[in-house]
């Protein structure tokens, strides 16, 4: 038997003691590190793509349900029941395709608002509110028309376990991580807006899978919204939006929409943009920027009145349309980017006056004409629309300018361009509460020599013009005319 000293018992005992607590601090230790998650590595990340072809399209002529949805959000109308009946999208095809299709409108366009649904196991958008796109698209085709999109292929809309396709790269491996660094850490995004983060693999083919699918089932147009949330979370407001996923994924997610869009003959429509450093990536890849606020009650408050003369520094930079054209004409022009001032809502306006000058003011900027009105409150406002003189501009692809781009002056209220043709064509908007007269030198405009003038609202010739044009204007109203050599 051994016998162990007092001495001995006591170094035992410590002894096992100190095993015992190592082991178990070593447990623990083990227990707090594992499983241990690596670094992910740092994806190496293509090049961007080179862009071509990006500016050859003349902006469209189309409806939009954007009244609809707006009237249905100011009524308390919760999103998620906001819908549009298949007999109410067949009369909206029928009026499309009976009352403005003759003059070259060709498309019906979706917006926001109704519930945006990946069904049936996919992972892109399959139906606007109840109506599935496929058969939107078969009604509209078959009177002729076609469809345009409200949709963003930086969102993400299928389940986080499917595949993006062609790749075996999950749609949550787009999505943000704790390692992604965004530029404001502690903001979480909001529910309904999955974002896809750009470096991550798999991104290029999400949004080349993302186009296809819209080629495929037959859509030729997509309106891509808030692109400023993205970017910097838009910290115009009191708080970021998002977290912020930086301008260099931005660019990125520009430069693959810009690819695959004009793989698959896509034109794309850029919404809320930040257009950062006089518009620098938006020109550089895309068709089509939105330069305004949103088109909201429409009318006058949209054309001219709503907060007139204030230029923000980052979007919207302006709340009315003719703010908006004005200082953002320099980048528009011929093989350059469209500019888009939002929706017309015609019924919305106090005059005739006031409608004209809205209709004019989209074509002579070279925006896009888009209706808003429905088939329960157009009237005969279609004639407005219709005006054959006036959208011979949009088929000559014209874009005007206005004699200057600061928006408090004399000359932001002066617009004119040359068609094709050699043809001049001269604007005059009277934006004041009273009726003027309004001149202009031909030499401001470039031109010498003697003009015969045409009115294309009144479809009537008015003599000839050698140095200044002058024409009285009443308020809220616009003087258009073509000078002929």
């Amino acid at each position: 038997m051994i016998r162990y000293s007092n001495i001995s018992k006591i170094l035992l005992v410590a002894t096992l003691c100190s095993t015992v607590f190592l082991s178990v601090m070593a447990c623990k230790e083990k227990k707090q590190d594992d499983p241990i998650i690596p670094e992910p590595p740092t994806p190496e990340l293509p090049e961007l793509p080179v862009t071509a072809a990006t500016h050859n399209y003349k902006s469209p002529l189309y409806w939009t349900i954007y009244e609809y949805a707006r009237e249905w959000e100011i009524a308390g109308v919760p999103y998620d029941q906001m819908d549009l009946s298949s007999d109410q999208w067949d009369a909206v095809i029928d009026m499309m395709a009976t009352k403005f299709k003759p003059y070259g409108y060709d498309m019906i366009c979706t917006d926001g608002f109704l519930p945006q649904l990946a069904r049936d196991g996919g992972i892109y958008m399959s139906h606007y509110g109840s109506m599935p796109l496929k058969e939107l698209v078969k009604r509209a085709k078959a009177k002729g028309l076609k469809v345009g999109v409200y949709d963003n292929p930086l969102w993400i809309k299928g389940k986080l376990d499917s595949k993006v396709p062609g790749t075996n790269y999950s749609l949550r491996s787009l999505t943000r991580n704790p390692q992604d660094k965004v530029m404001f850490p502690d903001v979480t995004d909001r529910p309904d807006f999955t974002w896809l983060v750009t470096d991550h693999p798999g991104a290029r083919e999400y949004i080349d899978g993302w186009f296809k699918h819209y080629h495929d089932m037959g859509v030729d147009f997509v309106r891509m919204d808030f692109m400023c949330w993205y970017e910097d979370g838009d910290p115009g407001r009191d708080y970021p939006v998002t977290c912020g996923y930086g301008r260099e994924r931005y660019e990125r997610g520009l430069a693959y929409i810009c690819e695959s869009a004009a793989k698959y003959g896509i034109f794309t429509s850029i919404v809320m943009p930040e257009l950062y450093n006089d518009a620098e990536l938006e020109r550089k890849y895309c068709n089509m920027t939105r330069i305004v606020q949103d088109a909201n009650i429409g009318g006058w408050h949209h054309f001219s009145s709503f907060n007139r003369g204030t230029i923000y520094d980052r979007w919207p930079y302006a709340d009315n349309q003719m703010d908006g054209f004005t200082h953002w004409s320099h980048i528009g022009g011929e093989g350059k980017i469209l500019l888009d001032g939002d929706f017309l809502r015609l019924n919305r306006c106090s005059s005739d006056g006031e409608r004209r000058a809205q209709v004019s003011l989209q074509l002579i900027a070279g925006g896009p004409v888009a209706i808003a009105d429905t088939p329960e409150t157009i009237g005969n406002f279609d004639k407005f629309y219709t005006n054959e003189e006036l959208l011979a501009l949009n088929a000559d692809r014209f874009v005007g300018k206005p004699l200057s781009d600061e928006v408090n002056s004399e000359g932001s209220c002066i617009w004119y361009g040359t068609m094709s043709n050699g043809d001049v064509v001269l604007a005059l908007f009277n934006r004041e509460e009273n009726s003027r007269n309004m001149s202009v030198n031909l030499a401001d405009l470039g031109l010498e020599g003697t003009y015969n003038v045409r009115d294309l609202w009144r479809h009537a010739d008015e003599g000839t013009v050698e140095t200044t044009f002058t024409a009285p204007v009443p308020r809220h109203d616009c003087k258009v005319v073509k000078l002929t050599k």
